[in-house]
């Protein structure tokens, strides 16, 4: 049986994969620039694994900078069917304190300067983003936090914030008011090209702290952050080698088709040059 390929991009404080055997550096061109970095691969038990480190080796990139669209590309010339995407989180719950982990459900997008599509010049498509992360692949995350002995929340709503710096205290409690659960800075955009790349996706977010609405718990100091971080860190390795474990049957959700029904534009139109760049996504539906 084929073991599928499973993608993990690691943000703040993950920038290797540990466990992984057979490891080999790779780096991939894309239409759309170069990656954050070489891409890892190699085995963990029997499943290929591709790792990402999102800001670069080094942490070299800012949320904005990062190049999103050539980083999921990449993923997809590589063979990679679901992503595993570690976010660093501030939580706007009580409920969620530093150290938990979440998987979320939902998103609000407040970014403001960040391409989040493949398409356009010449080729328009429009995919669902009803529910934004695969259910399969998260309810596999959450299963294997709490089998990592994680405090795991199920669901709830990510927002995403353009950064670099972090929120004033009137955001943090209009966010709040919003409904939302955790803030971060990097996902949405990763969930959105995944979604188009018809690849499964979902979100380890490990809450580092309570934002600044919370005062009794005092601001967002870095130095705090990157302490609870740390053990973070720790609980989502674990957490990734036994969702890995888990994730060795083909896909049944309906990510691997998002793109079936929405490319618009007339297939005689579409520029050929834009047909060879995006065939890793769009070539079964031409």
């Amino acid at each position: 049986m084929r073991h599928p390929t499973i993608g993990v991009i690691g943000g703040s404080g993950l920038y290797q994969m540990a466990g992984l055997k057979t490891v080999r550096e790779v780096a991939v061109s894309t239409p759309f620039g170069q990656p954050s970095d070489k891409l890892i691969r190699g085995k963990l038990g029997h499943s290929e694994v591709v790792f990402l480190p999102r800001h670069g080796k080094g942490h070299r990139w800012l949320p904005t900078e990062v190049n999103f669209r050539a980083n999921i590309f990449a993923m997809k010339k590589l063979g990679v069917e679901r992503i595993i995407s570690i976010s660093a989180v501030g939580s706007l719950r009580e409920e969620i304190a530093p150290g938990h982990l979440v998987v979320p459900d939902q998103f609000i997008d407040r970014t403001t300067q960040r391409p989040s599509t493949f398409f356009g010049k010449g080729l328009v498509a429009h995919v669902s983003m009803a529910d934004p992360f695969c259910n399969d692949l998260s309810r596999v995350l959450q299963d294997s936090a709490l089998q990592s002995g994680a405090t795991v929340h199920r669901g709830g709503t990510y927002l995403c914030m353009e950064g670099p710096q972090f929120s004033t205290r009137a955001e943090s409690r209009l966010y709040r008011s919003w409904g939302a659960h955790v803030i971060g800075m990097t996902n949405l955009q990763e969930a959105k090209l995944a979604r188009e790349a018809e690849i499964c996706f979902a979100t380890l977010a490990l809450a580092t702290d309570y934002d600044c609405w919370n005062e009794q718990a005092g601001d967002v100091e870095i130095e705090q952050v990157l302490a609870v971080l740390q053990n973070n860190v720790n609980l989502a390795r674990r957490t990734i080698g036994a969702a890995v474990a888990l994730l060795n049957e083909p896909r049944s959700c309906s990510c691997a088709s998002s793109l079936k029904d929405a490319i618009i534009t007339d297939r005689r139109a579409i520029p050929r040059k834009l047909r060879h760049d995006l065939n890793p996504i769009i070539g079964k539906y031409l």
